[in-house]
Parts: C-alpha cells; structure tokens; sequence
C-alpha cells in the first residue's frame, strides 16, 4: 500500500511539473516574435537601400559610357 501511494505522489508532482509557467512561455514567445518581425524589417529595409544604390550605380555608369564615347 506504501508502494501505491509513493507512484501516486510521483505521478502527481510528473503532471504538475509539466504544465508548467504558461504565461512566461507566452512571454517569450511574444518577445521572439517581436525580435524576428524587427531582423527581418532591418533586413527589407537594407535591401531596399541595396537596389536603390545599384540602380544608382547603373545609371552612373550607363552616364560614365555615354561620355566616353561621345568624346
């Protein structure tokens, strides 16, 4: 009878070990879903400034010819 009660207590605390602290785990996953949403506008936003920098380049350098053989 000691045996049954000792699995019973064990499987009591298992199951309460388990659930564990569902309102941190929200908080976290909210905080990595702001940290990645935040990486990945930094990174649209440096492509952005990529494009626009080589359609500046192009245009550059379509001048740059232009001039040369005009001369």
């Amino acid at each position: 009878m000691k045996k049954l009660v000792l699995v019973f207590a064990a499987i009591a605390a298992v199951s309460f070990a388990s659930c564990g602290n569902k309102a941190a785990d929200a908080a976290k996953a909210e905080a990595d879903s702001i940290r990645i949403a935040d990486s990945i506008a930094a990174v649209e936003a440096a492509a952005a400034e990529a494009a626009a920098a080589m359609d500046t380049v192009t245009v550059d350098s379509v001048a740059v010819t232009e001039t040369v053989v005009a001369e």
